[in-house]
């Protein structure tokens, strides 16, 4: 095999896991706490496992609207995103071994949700509820998953990869 499509099949292993430990974690949630109820919560009431579904996207966004509506943009944008995403990813030889792994979380969180998405009639899966204590309005955070999770970790980490190295490059010119 090739040592360059080795090096980008490597980080494949990440959005494997990713989807694995969601999709796990989603069935013991449907399996031992009945829907819209809290399961269980630690210090106090900072963080709490509970089972309620979403059937829109981040912050509940498009929750209401028509059912043709939301299987469309939810579902068919998605799955046309992470293909352009993958098809980018292997065209592109410039991203570091940090940028490859983090795109790949970011790609197995969304594979992720749009499983639930096409499978669960009754929307995505969330049970991590923590407690946001008033800041921005809110008195806990939407509640979220593992997928959700890894795609704000690794998108978190690719920005920020990103930055690094274009303050690297800027660097590199001035000093020519």
């Amino acid at each position: 095999m090739d040592k360059n499509l080795k090096s980008k099949l490597i980080p494949f292993i990440l959005t494997a896991a990713v989807i694995i430990l969601d999709q796990v974690t989603k069935a013991l949630i449907v399996k031992f706490i009945p829907p819209y109820t809290i399961g269980t919560q630690f210090f106090g009431d900072f963080l709490r496992i509970i089972n309620v579904y979403n059937t829109g996207v981040a912050f509940s966004f498009g929750a209401g609207w028509p059912v043709v509506l939301r299987r469309i943009m939810f579902s068919i944008v998605p799955i046309a995103v992470i293909t352009l995403v993958t098809v980018i990813y292997f065209r592109n030889n410039e991203f570091s071994k940090l940028q490859r792994w983090a795109i790949c979380g970011i790609i197995g969180g969304g594979i992720g949700n749009l499983i639930d998405r096409i499978f669960r009639s009754t929307g995505v899966v969330d049970f991590i509820d923590v407690k946001f204590y008033g800041l921005f309005g809110l008195e806990r955070w939407p509640t979220f998953n593992v997928a959700d999770s890894a795609v704000v970790v690794c998108g978190i980490m690719l920005i920020i990869t990103f930055i690094i190295t274009s303050v690297h490059e800027a660097k590199s010119s001035e000093e020519k």
